[in-house]
């Protein structure tokens, strides 16, 4: 009655086994997504859950939204609930808001939510969300030291996690490079834009990452977004000294990190 759109999943519940379970929702300009995650796999239980995200997407209209989002999907009062944003988020607060509603800034987004969630919640920066994700479940499983996530889409999202500890709010698309924002030369969306093929966008991101790599020296590169499923195409023409590989979990990273940093912050609260 909310027209949402349900997406069936790989896992279904298990009768008769409790799983560590956490919620995410993702926020996007065009739609808000949630699902339920069972922590020991980072896999959804059940299914996701997807409302278009409401025009002007104002703080308290998506707020209502991800209730709606969390009554659809029953969570229970004791399940905790992880939401990201397209914006940083520093001490559950946004200090600019760019791809939503302007109405954000200064928005205590922790308060916005549990507020109209009726539970805490923990908000964070969607790509760092995803970078999360990568490292708690997916292509940096296991990896010690620096690992560096980015996001290759309209712009370059990124995030950096440092034996499991996130540094957040990163913004490393946003590096100047020769003079040039760097997501307005490397970036896919730029790869479309201004035509470039495999070669010559791989000769940009050559130099993208050679300059994080030699500001972090990380021990793992990590490249997610929706380009990440050709990565044949481009990984290989790529000459760095830490490894570089495409992200595992794709569009379900959001979710899945949200969740986890919301159980994570559970238990640092104690």
């Amino acid at each position: 009655m909310w027209g949402y759109r349900v997406t069936h999943t790989a896992l279904a519940l298990t009768e008769g086994i409790a799983m560590r379970t956490a919620c995410g929702i993702d926020i996007g300009g065009s739609g808000i997504k949630g699902a339920l995650v069972d922590l020991d796999t980072g896999e959804f239980i059940g299914d996701r859950v997807r409302i278009e995200t409401p025009q002007p997407a104002l703080p308290d209209s998506v707020a209502q939204v991800c209730r709606q989002i969390v009554d659809a999907l029953e969570v229970g009062q004791d399940v905790p609930v992880g939401v990201t944003l397209p914006a940083p988020i520093v001490h559950g607060v946004v200090p600019f808001m760019a791809n939503l509603d302007q109405t954000w800034t200064g928005i205590n987004v922790d308060e916005l939510m549990t507020k109209h969630l009726g539970r805490p919640s923990h908000a964070l920066n969607d790509a760092d969300a995803a970078g999360l994700a990568e490292v708690a479940y997916g292509a940096a499983k296991d990896v010690k030291g620096t690992v560096i996530v980015t996001t290759l889409g309209t712009g370059i999202g990124s995030a950096v996690v440092v034996d499991g500890t996130l540094v957040p709010n990163t913004e490393l698309g946003h590096l100047e490079i020769d003079g040039h924002d760097a997501e307005t030369r490397a970036s896919s969306a730029q790869k479309e834009l201004q035509d470039l093929g495999w070669k010559r966008w791989a000769k940009r991101l050559q130099r993208y990452y050679s300059h994080v790599e030699m500001l972090f020296s990380p021990d793992l590169l990590v490249v997610g977004g929706g380009v990440s499923k050709k990565h044949e195409k481009f990984l290989p023409l790529l000459d760095l000294r830490a490894p570089i590989v495409p992200a595992a979990l794709l569009n379900t990273a959001g979710i899945v990190g949200a969740a986890y940093e919301a159980a994570r912050a559970v238990e640092r609260q104690g």
